[in-house]
């Protein structure tokens, strides 16, 4: 497994291509702890109105000890971490130059208040067909204790050669921090 961190010498010959980083890992240096009100604002807003997301008696009734996570609270996260994942895996592309068209999600738990998530991002592989640029990538989220919380794939997809206006790109961009 290669980890990947700053570059050191950015010439253009020792910059590496997007091919060059396929099986290589990234893990942000901070973690996201999960709150008892990120996850009933997450719940109210995706309309899942399973007691579990609300109310800890209804938690404790399914053997946790907290709040549970919708399973579509790995977004969240995942949103966040998609300027790092541009920026030190997917290079040359940006937000604004991709589409998002594949997402598979195996929870290994339901995430709880209190958690503090790790991730792992992995290029898992990129190749070239009819004009497009496919990139698969994997995110392996982690609790404190190291254990799998669950993991992501994502499959995004861009014209070969394709080319973004810089004011969408930074309007995109700005908007993904806010």
């Amino acid at each position: 497994m290669t980890v990947i961190d700053q570059p050191t010498d950015l010439s253009p010959a020792a910059v590496p291509t997007i091919a060059d980083k396929v099986g290589c890992h990234y893990r942000p240096s901070h973690d996201y702890e999960v709150g008892r009100e990120q996850i009933r604002e997450f719940a109210r807003s995706v309309h899942d109105d399973h007691p579990a997301h609300r109310l800890e008696i209804a938690a404790a009734a399914l053997g946790y000890s907290t709040l549970i996570a919708p399973v579509t609270f790995v977004s969240v996260i995942g949103t966040r971490l998609l300027p790092e994942l541009f920026a030190h895996l997917l290079i040359g592309y940006s937000v604004s130059d991709v589409l998002h068209t594949d997402q598979q999600i195996l929870i290994r738990r339901p995430m709880q208040v209190g958690d503090r998530v790790s991730s792992d991002l992995c290029l898992e592989s990129f190749r070239q067909s009819s004009g497009s640029d496919v990139m698969v990538t994997n995110n392996t989220l982690t609790d404190q204790r190291g254990d799998v919380l669950a993991v992501t794939r994502t499959t995004f997809v861009a014209r070969t050669g394709g080319y973004t206006d810089p004011d969408v790109a930074d309007a995109l961009h700005n908007l993904m921090r806010s």
